[in-house]
């Protein structure tokens, strides 16, 4: 071994270096399985608790007159100069 560094030392290196590699594989391991369950995540379906909504309720719609659908093809043209 080296013969300017302590025992101490040169076994405080082995040990960090056994920590480094138990840490990485800790990590690949832990990436691994992360990433099969959002790959199933993505596949689960939607909760069957939950109904399915054709639309926005009526209390939320509201019909436009003719000027304020222009109004608004207005602003939509406005901010589509912008960007």
């Amino acid at each position: 071994m080296f013969q300017d560094v302590s025992i101490v030392q040169q076994i405080g290196v082995a040990v960090l270096a056994v920590a480094t590699v138990v840490w990485a594989v800790g990590l690949v391991r832990v990436l691994r399985r992360d990433r099969f369950d959002v790959d199933a995540w993505r596949q689960a379906q939607a909760p069957r608790g939950l109904p399915a909504q054709p639309g926005p309720p009526r209390a939320e719609t509201v019909e436009l007159t003719a000027d304020e659908r222009a109004a608004f093809a207005g602003l939509v043209r406005q901010f589509g100069d912008r960007a």
